[in-house]
């Protein structure tokens, strides 16, 4: 079963809602009106119950007790739903109306508490027909200005039982047009919420629609696209926001997957094209063993350097996967650097360039990883510096991390081709040399596996180009050693 839509889901909220909020209203609205109709007749009643209780009580003769029933029946004129009945203690009736119905069990009256008489106030039902009405015992031949006569010690005058009936079916035909009109009122109403509800929830909801669209367009030439974050509800604003970071982070994703393919194939383009038109050459004409071995150290070197670039390409994809685990051992630096300058010694005092070490340090790092990158760090500057000058390495711990920094004279960088120098074939100096190099360089890879081992340690790595040097500042967690001195400067190479 398909689920309902968002749109659906709201709008039968806002019914149900509004239901729920209009049956509250109704009852509280019912039950004011049914009180009011009750306090009506109740005021009816008891008004009539004065007239009887006051024609009673001036009943002090016998003419005045004859004359009682032509009074009540005066006093009945108007009123075609109410019904009297007085009854006297000794069982005669003295007066019973002929309009509508009495209250049943008339013989006896209730004792109420407060009250100066007994009153018991009943409600009932006939056929289709309800009524309402009480029964009240009142004294006769004691007007009401003597009355309170009773508390001094006289004795008890007689009573006689009053019984008021009202017929209230036109109140109950009210109630129930009332309740007819309030249901359909709030069906109505339910209908109206769910239809505006509709409205407004696809109203609000088009920039979602817009998120939709955009994206079930989406293919890779139009990464560029965006959704306008102007005139947007706050709640759609931060999913607008995102979304585009999103399409931004997408974009600039590609775009570099793209160029990172577009490098690769043409830095394998070269190496193939060189194996491909040296084994043309080599058949074109029979050689000599020394010949075809020659053909075969070259193109062992182009095989080793494609070899190289693989596992480079495949170190960085563990790397921006995550799958990079060092582990922490405590290294001493200083230890480190010298046995890459006794690595490097040759090559550098063949390029005419000295090696510099100032500062100690230590740090929680892995071996043959941090030695890599300082590798990679160490070969890109002896390449870039001219013969008779200096590479300089200097080591800091201030206790809060571990400062590498490696320099190098050369020529100046930009802002941008310093910010750019960790992309992966990236080159500052497009025509360098590619024979040679140790692994990682030359290909554009080396710094960038420097930047994602350093990230992998927990650190960090930036270069900057000032005064005709340039500096790569790396730095790593400290180890915090607590026999950690500081080292005298040295230096090797010519």
């Amino acid at each position: 079963m398909k689920p309902p839509s968002l749109t659906v889901r709201l709008s039968l909220l806002f019914a149900v809602s509004t239901v729920a909020l209009l049956l509250g209203l109704g009852w509280t609205l019912e039950r004011a009106v049914a009180l009011h109709f009750r306090e009506l007749d109740h005021h009816e009643i008891a008004g009539k119950l004065a007239l009887v209780r006051n024609l009673l009580g001036r009943a002090t003769t016998p003419a005045a007790l004859a004359s009682l029933p032509a009074d009540l029946e005066a006093a009945l004129v108007g009123h075609p739903g109410l019904a009297l009945r007085v009854q006297a203690s000794d069982g005669r009736v003295r007066f019973v109306s002929a309009r509508g119905q009495l209250p049943p069990g008339t013989a006896s009256a209730r004792s109420g508490s407060g009250q100066p008489e007994d009153l018991l106030w009943v409600r009932w039902n006939e056929g289709p027909r309800a009524f309402r009405g009480l029964i009240a015992r009142v004294p006769v031949g004691v007007p009401l200005q003597t009355r309170d006569a009773r508390t001094a010690g006289m004795a008890e005058p007689p009573s006689d039982t009053v019984a008021i009936g009202l017929d209230i079916s036109h109140h109950q035909a009210f109630m129930a047009e009332f309740r007819r009109i309030l249901v359909l009122a709030m069906l109505l109403a339910a209908a109206v919420a769910a239809a505006l509800g509709w409205a407004v929830t696809h109203a609000g909801l088009r920039p979602l629609r817009r998120i939709t669209a955009l994206a079930a367009d989406l293919d890779a030439s139009r990464l560029g696209a965006r959704l306008p974050e102007t005139r947007v509800p706050p709640e759609i604003k931060s999913l607008v926001v995102a979304f585009n970071a999103m399409l931004a982070r997408l974009q600039d994703s590609f775009q570099r997957l793209s160029d990172v393919s577009a490098d690769i194939a043409h830095e394998l383009r070269t190496p193939i094209s060189n194996l491909t038109l040296q084994t043309q050459v080599a058949l074109n004409a029979a050689r000599d063993a020394d010949q075809y071995r020659e053909v075969l150290y070259s193109s062992l070197e182009e095989y080793e350097r494609m070899g190289q670039m693989i596992g480079n390409m495949l170190f960085l994809a563990r790397a921006d996967h995550g799958l990079l685990h060092p582990t922490a051992d405590v290294l001493d630096l200083a230890a480190q650097v010298w046995d890459l300058f006794d690595y490097f010694d040759a090559w550098a005092e063949e390029r005419g360039v000295s090696l510099r070490l100032t500062g100690s340090a230590c740090a929680r790092a892995d071996p043959l990883m941090l030695r890599r990158a300082l590798s990679n760090l160490l070969s890109n500057a002896i390449r870039h510096t001219g013969a008779g000058q200096q590479v300089r390495v200097r080591l800091d711990d201030d206790g809060r991390g571990v400062r590498i920094l490696v320099e190098n004279p050369g020529s100046p960088l930009s802002a941008e081709q310093a910010a750019r120098l960790f992309e992966r074939f990236y080159r500052a100096d497009p025509a360098r040399s590619r024979r040679g190099e140790t692994a990682g360089s030359g290909t554009g890879l080396g710094l960038a596996i420097v930047k994602s081992i350093v990230e992998a340690h927990g650190g960090t790595v930036a270069a900057a180009s000032s005064a005709g040097c340039t500096r790569f500042t790396v730095i790593l967690p400290s180890a915090h050693p607590h026999s950690a001195a500081q080292a005298p400067a040295h230096s090797a190479g010519t």
